[in-house]
């Protein structure tokens, strides 16, 4: 098998787990959140904001409105409530991090702390190849010191293998119990060191319903920069880009990726094989009576893979 056909699998795999699968209904109070369904779903993460780019609370079902290729869809699945997820936290460990390293695992440490206490998090650090932050027979955790063991493991050297770090995550994620998942990539952008494309990379993203959250960190004359990457990462997925100046940007940027996993709201339905192929385009709008400027952010779009629904 070919490294693109390899993909490809790999890719409806991720099809198969995050939109076909049935998932369990659970009361909102409950430190998990399924839904138990015997219908595929396609889930979405919508971070709401007001027109001073503050978090919108309080909102029903009745105030969003879904279309899948301008067909607009039904909301069966709805909260509002702090959902622990599945979340990556990718670290660029190549040698162009080193003046960093410290800010860096502070950053994300302050991320793990203001996470939900029930999210299951992993880390994987990345440079000439991907490496797993946590002892070897533990796929995800929730103590605070493991994983800043985890963060903290190995030392800056060697290129950047970005691609493989993100193809590597999206599997991961696939393996964790709940059904939302995240990855925060922090990094430069650049690649020189992945055995995948960028190609492969983004299809990977676009048959995953992930939301990735990107920080770029670099110098302006920094030759293996990419931040263009980075945004398109976030853009895709419903997530953000951050370009911290310094090491306070960088730790409120960490606090505020926490706090926008906290209060998105969860959206699901049931899209249609016969709405226009593989390539889904999703919009979401939200109007709610007396308030004006809101805006809802969420993924652009994700594959359909028939062989998913088979």
């Amino acid at each position: 098998m070919n490294r693109r056909a390899a993909i490809r699998n790999l890719m409806v795999a991720g099809a198969v787990s995050l939109v076909g699968r049935p998932l369990r209904a659970i009361a909102p109070d409950q430190p998990d959140f399924v839904i138990r369904s015997d219908v595929r779903l396609v889930l979405l993460d919508v971070s709401v904001k007001d027109r001073d780019g503050g978090w919108v609370s309080g909102l029903s079902k009745d105030n969003f409105r879904v279309a899948e290729n301008g067909l607009a869809q039904d909301i069966t699945v709805f909260a509002d409530n702090d959902i622990p997820v599945t979340v990556g936290i990718l670290v660029d460990n190549s040698r162009s991090m080193t003046p960093k390293r410290a800010e860096v695992l502070s950053a994300a440490t302050t991320f793990i702390e203001e996470s939900n206490p029930h999210d299951e998090i992993f880390v994987l650090n990345f440079n000439d190849t991907v490496k797993r932050g946590l002892p070897k027979d533990v796929l995800f955790s929730d103590d605070i010191g493991q994983l800043r063991a985890a963060l903290s493991r190995g030392f800056p050297e060697g290129r950047t293998a970005l691609n493989d770090a993100v193809v590597d995550g999206l599997q991961q994620l696939k393996q964790g119990k709940r059904d939302k998942k995240t990855l925060v990539v922090i990094s430069d952008g650049g690649d020189n060191a992945s055995r995948h494309n960028r190609r492969e990379m983004l299809e990977m993203v676009e048959g995953s319903l992930a939301t990735i959250y990107t920080i770029g960190l670099f110098d302006t004359e920094d030759p293996d920069r990419d931040p263009g990457i980075l945004r398109k990462l976030a853009r895709l997925t419903g997530g953000v880009t951050y370009f911290p100046y310094n090491a306070a940007d960088l730790t409120a940027a960490c606090r505020h990726i926490a706090k926008d996993i906290r209060t998105r709201y969860t959206l699901g339905y049931a899209p249609a094989a016969s709405n226009g192929g593989s390539l889904r385009r999703i919009q979401v709008r939200v109007s709610a009576p007396g308030r004006t400027g809101l805006s809802a952010r969420t993924r652009i779009g994700y594959r359909y893979e028939e062989a998913a629904n088979q």
